[in-house]
């Protein structure tokens, strides 16, 4: 039956002043973040940056893109909205972090079921504060209401970063040979892979409420999953542009056993001494809860290593220092040895 007004957007369940709304709550947070190089203001069809004039010799973009995953169903349950941001960002700038690059500029895509401004406001907070502790600019992104698509109190969230690396610096594999040595620095919990089954086994086999406090835990349930992606930028980024590392990974979806490998020239292995780090205990209680195999904890979470960095023997020991001075925890973990590509765990997983 047609309305006698006829129908509009907003009958349709798309509420545009909404949106508006959402975009001015917005904008203090993104101008925080503005670094130099971004042009123009938030509102136009497409973010703006120039590339400072003489500061590159041969520039090259590293640009990637990642989204929260089913983290996001935490934030739902427990209606918190202000750092899953950190987390798009985090997911991102690590990765182009990788291949050597600065992160330079950020944009978000999210769609929401109902446009509740506050709400809205409250994410990209989060997506912001992400950028502010990679040093990169927010300079768009898109919010898209989709009545039908999403349940009202549900969204989804992904971002898309972009950064600069002189070439000659770039980190492609090249650059890494057995006898190096492989620091690890830890994560701060899950990150945010894995979470399937993190829900899978805490919320449904075992039955707990994320209002839940765990003793092994020593904080509820949902703060322990709810904790943001450490953002490594800042701490390696210098060593970076000094050359003292040769290789990086980021431990996302995978875990130690399939990311390594991605950076890996032939010829090369990693080799990983399981003792060489506390693992969380987070990731014991998945594992003990569950019954999951211990090769299967490793392929599916960092099992409390955020990020890999190979070094030169020789440079290892400050390296870490250096690292710990930026206020990251760090272990030697293993060294770089010969082999196909592949990564060998000493001892051996169960």
């Amino acid at each position: 039956m047609v309305a006698s007004e006829g129908f509009t957007y907003a009958a349709a369940g798309v509420d545009i002043a909404a949106g508006n709304r959402a975009v001015e709550l917005m904008k203090e947070h993104v101008r925080r973040t503005y670094r130099p190089g971004v042009l123009g203001d938030l509102g136009g069809f497409g973010g703006l940056f120039a590339l400072e004039p003489g500061r590159y010799r041969q520039p090259v973009l590293v640009a990637g893109t990642d989204g929260v995953g089913t983290k996001l169903k935490i934030a739902f349950s427990l209606d918190r909205h202000d750092t899953i941001g950190i987390d798009a960002v985090a997911m991102c700038v690590n990765d182009i972090l990788v291949q050597g690059a600065e992160p330079l500029f950020f944009l978000d895509y999210l769609a929401v079921g109902k446009m509740v401004p506050e709400r809205v406001a409250r994410i990209v907070a989060g997506v912001a504060e992400g950028c502010r502790r990679a040093g990169c600019a927010l300079i768009g992104g898109e919010t898209a209401e989709m009545p039908g698509f999403y349940r009202e109190d549900e969204y989804d969230l992904a971002g898309f970063a972009v950064g600069v690396v002189e070439r000659e610096h770039l980190l492609d594999g090249r650059g890494i040979r057995p006898g190096q040595v492989v620091l690890g620095l830890a994560s701060s919990g899950l990150h945010s892979n894995g979470f399937s089954l993190a829900r899978r086994v805490l919320l449904g086999e075992a039955g707990y409420t994320l209002e839940r406090e765990l003793p092994e835990l020593g904080r509820t349930l949902g703060e322990e999953l709810l904790e943001p992606t450490r953002i490594y930028v800042t701490s390696i980024l210098p060593l970076l542009k000094e050359g003292f590392i040769k290789g990086l990974v980021h431990i996302t979806g995978g875990g130690l056993i399939e990311n390594p490998p991605r950076i890996l020239p032939p010829g090369c292995s990693l080799r990983l001494e399981r003792r060489s780090w506390p693992v969380p205990p987070a990731f014991r209680l998945i594992q003990a809860t569950g019954r999951v195999p211990e090769e299967e904890m490793y392929r599916t979470f960092n099992m409390g290593l955020g990020m890999l960095v190979v070094v030169e023997e020789g440079d290892a020991a400050g390296v870490k220092s250096r690292l710990e001075a930026a206020g990251e925890k760090v272990f030697v973990v293993g060294e770089v040895i010969p082999g196909r590509r592949e990564v060998k765990f000493v001892p051996g997983l169960q």
